[in-house]
């Protein structure tokens, strides 16, 4: 079984959603039809529609607002199967080219003094719920998004520059992030940052997508900080590590010196002796068994550090008197 896909799952969201207000629908068509539409022609200088989308969510909402808003335009619905492996089925949406749809597509903007407006919706976007219905419509009929789990990325993909650049213009004015490229024959708007996408998403009333967002952002939130915990953890432990086997190497010059440890001061000596019985140990757990203090441990490891640097010097400086007289 083939799960649907994120953006999918939005779509669905978002096509059952209904609103009372006439001009929100008619933004949303007139979005929906931009990004996935074609106009026919028929006798009698007529106009038609061809609008086709793979989800069937999607088509099904195409016709519902068609019938609210097209009065008495007559339409049909066609479902083709691919042959290619994997590839959705693909739902065509006509509508029969006849006089009332001229009517419909003047109501939609896309006819003026009987010319086609191809790229301009200015004219209906006056009001913020219908902006927020047009940008609805544009990504149900064009738009993707990635699962929040993965990398952040919403796009708008149309076909069409003129659409694209309105598009973009019409989320910069809103305020979104927004960024607008091209790719093979396709114009992107997209958003990447994760808070916009949350917002975008608000604004069109997906509300279960938006709930996955902050969903997912949590958790990652969550396994950066348990990361970066486990990362200060892990750079602690090995600096801890480093400092234990230099102070091994130190105890280890002292040995090799007259006398070795009981040459040393009492309090010296029992610090070397406590190390090396425990070389794993920590500055704290040193003190614990010697009775003092995480910074008198630290004084004390410090103090024979200083002495094995000193003897190690005086070392170097006899192995080259030796190499002199050899020579």
């Amino acid at each position: 079984m083939i799960l649907p896909s994120f953006a999918t799952e939005v779509k669905n969201e978002l096509a059952r959603l209904t609103y009372e207000d006439s001009c929100c629908r008619t933004a949303e068509l007139a979005a929906l039809l931009r990004m996935g539409a074609t106009i026919t022609f028929g006798m009698h200088h007529t106009f038609g529609l061809n609008f086709t989308t793979e989800n069937a969510a999607v088509a099904r909402k195409v016709l519902q607002l068609l019938k609210s808003e097209g009065g008495s335009i007559r339409t049909e619905i066609t479902v083709s199967r691919s042959r290619r492996l994997k590839k959705n089925n693909s739902y065509s949406v006509r509508v029969m080219p006849a006089p009332p749809v001229a009517t419909l597509l003047e109501h939609l903007g896309f006819l003026h003094d009987e010319s086609l407006n191809m790229d301009s919706d200015m004219g209906i976007l006056r009001k913020s719920c219908c902006r927020a219905a047009y940008l609805r419509g544009a990504f149900l009929g064009g738009g993707s998004v990635n699962r929040p789990e993965a990398s952040y990325h919403l796009e708008l993909v149309t076909g069409s520059y003129g659409l694209g650049n309105l598009l973009y213009t019409l989320m910069k004015r809103m305020e979104f992030p927004v960024g607008f490229t091209d790719r093979k024959d396709s114009y992107i708007v997209y958003l990447k940052e994760c808070d916009a996408i949350i917002d975008f998403l608000a604004m069109l009333q997906a509300d279960k997508a938006v709930e996955a967002f902050e969903i997912a952002r949590n958790i990652k939130e969550v396994r950066s900080q348990v990361n970066r915990l486990v990362n200060c953890e892990t750079a602690n432990l090995q600096k801890a590590v480093d400092a234990a086997v230099r102070q091994l190497h130190d105890i280890e010059v002292l040995r090799r010196q007259k006398g070795g440890l009981a040459a040393l001061p009492d309090r010296l000596r029992e610090t070397a002796e406590a190390r090396l019985e425990e070389p794993g140990a920590s500055i704290v757990e040193l003190g614990d068994m010697l009775g003092v203090s995480k910074s008198g441990v630290n004084h004390r490891l410090r103090k024979l550090h200083a002495m094995a640097v000193a003897i190690e010097k005086e070392e170097g400086k006899e192995k080259e008197k030796e190499g002199d007289h050899t020579v």
